[in-house]
């Protein structure tokens, strides 16, 4: 039987790679940014396997063309960019990485809500601007207390437990939005449940960390900015078009709530000319919420053992598709 051959789309740690090269013919995309659609499309047309990023896009056209392939591997775990649907279709397995990333994600989650708060960034950039030489001033860089606050946390799965456990060690107030009722989370943390425009209504900080769905695209848009207090906070972890970029623009340049921490935008990466990017009152990171070395190295191996089991025919450790059969 011939060694099967297997595409990644970006480089991965050793520790990674070395788990695919035990069983595959591995080539990888050398660049910083993403192969094009050309690329990818030409590399998965000989290839049984592929690892991929949230960059990549999996759909129909690109299966059309990898006629062989027989394992798709996410390194992340949200799915919107692969038609898993499609690769069910076609008997394809889909791998991604859940539980591995929570718990750095709540910390850069934390991170952004306590900077937005305390506005580090924007006062950084005024003293590295030579701002400070009017020394301490009473009345300058007034933020917001995240002690006390009523945190709402939109998405109670594993990112948003874990960014309620950190909010309790800051006594926080947290509510919570989600699908489903976690009488769980209620008990042991003190969680409260409050429909979602409830929720957007009584937090000063409210947190996003829910998966991108059509039912969760532009949940965030001008109706229910204009539920939140003007001076809120609003946090995104989850995915970029979860918020809409032109509404929350408008939100904040008019002072219709008081900041936004975004790690993600709409579109990734976010264009250089957007009027985001012009407002004092935004803090945006590139989609770093998993990138801490010990997580990211985990991830990486979660997504290299799901593409082995893959193209070994076995079934992978996280499976979107479990369902599909060759």
């Amino acid at each position: 039987m011939s060694t099967p051959r297997a595409f990644v789309t970006r480089t991965l740690l050793p520790e990674a790679l070395d788990i695919i090269r035990e069983v595959a013919d591995v080539t990888v995309w050398p660049e910083e940014t993403p192969p094009p659609v050309e690329e990818l499309r030409r590399q998965a047309g000989s290839s049984d396997g592929i690892l991929t990023t949230i960059m990549d896009r999996v759909d129909a056209d690109l299966l059309d063309a990898a006629p062989n392939l027989r394992a798709i591997s996410q390194l992340a775990v949200g799915l919107d960019n692969v038609d898993v649907a499609e690769a069910t279709r076609r008997g394809i397995p889909v791998g991604y990485t859940p539980g591995v990333l929570a718990k750095s994600t709540a910390d850069l989650a934390m991170a952004l809500l306590l900077g937005a708060a305390r506005r580090t960034s924007e006062s950084e950039r005024w003293l590295r601007g030579g701002g400070w030489q009017i020394q301490f001033h009473p009345t300058h860089w007034l933020g917001q207390d995240v002690h006390d606050a009523c945190l709402g946390i939109v998405g109670l799965g594993q990112i948003g437990r874990e960014i309620a456990k950190r909010a309790r060690g800051f006594d926080m107030d947290i509510v919570y939005h989600s699908r489903t009722r976690y009488t769980d989370m209620e008990a042991e943390y003190g969680v409260r449940y409050a429909e979602f425009p409830d929720l957007l209504g009584q937090a000063d900080f409210v947190v996003l960390s829910v998966p991108l769905t059509p039912q969760t695209h532009h949940l965030i848009s001008g109706p229910q900015l204009a539920l939140m207090k003007p001076s809120a906070i609003l946090i995104n972890v989850s995915r970029g078009p979860v918020v809409d970029p032109a509404a929350l623009y408008e939100a904040l340049r008019d002072g219709q709530i008081a900041r936004a921490a975004l790690d993600v935008t709409s579109p990734e990466p976010i264009s250089m000319d957007d009027p985001l990017l012009t407002l004092d009152n935004l803090v945006i990171t590139p989609h770093i919420g998993s990138a801490a070395l010990p997580t990211r190295l985990n991830t990486m191996k979660l997504a290299a053992r799901n593409l082995v089991a893959g193209l070994r025919g076995e079934p992978m450790e996280a499976c979107a598709n479990s369902e599909a059969t060759p």
